[in-house]
């Protein structure tokens, strides 16, 4: 604990030898016993508080940060900026038809799916991967493609 002068101590122990010398009326009553610890937790949540502002802080900094070196690889880059757009567009249109593939393959395959593990770790392993690639790939592709510029909105 530390010391601080605005805290009041929350109980007494008395070590003397001599159990009638204790000081009854230096000890805390209930009432102020509980302002202590009300104190205590206002002051430990003003740190917390304190603490996630500064989390807060040092997460946006770092979004900004990263932003901020996109926006000048796109700058940098506009031609490649404007074919990661069009390869995103491209693959995101593959990506719905190998959803709908998906879907397909899930209704038609319900019961088999639901009953046997074989099955389903066969699914898996058909969808699964491809579908985690494909979602990194269009990811990184969005990420760096250079958004279409609109009337509305300022670059």
């Amino acid at each position: 604990m530390t010391s601080d002068p605005q805290q009041v101590p929350m109980f007494r122990i008395d070590v003397s030898a001599d159990p009638g010398t204790s000081h009854v009326d230096e000890e805390l009553d209930s009432s102020d016993l509980i302002v202590a610890l009300l104190r205590q937790v206002v002051a430990n949540q003003e740190r917390q508080n304190l603490l996630l502002k500064e989390i807060g802080d040092q997460l946006s900094a770092a979004q900004r940060q990263r932003a901020h070196e996109l926006g000048q690889w796109k700058d940098a880059n506009p031609e490649l900026a404007h074919c990661c757009r069009s390869a995103a567009e491209t693959l995101s249109r593959v990506q719905t038809q190998f959803l709908h593939n998906l879907t397909e393959e899930i209704a038609e395959n319900a019961d088999c799916l639901m009953d046997g593990e074989f099955m389903l770790n066969e699914f898996v392993d058909r969808f699964g991967p491809r579908l985690a690639h494909l979602n990194g790939v269009l990811q990184v592709l969005s990420q760096l493609s250079s958004h279409p510029n609109t009337p509305n909105t300022p670059k």
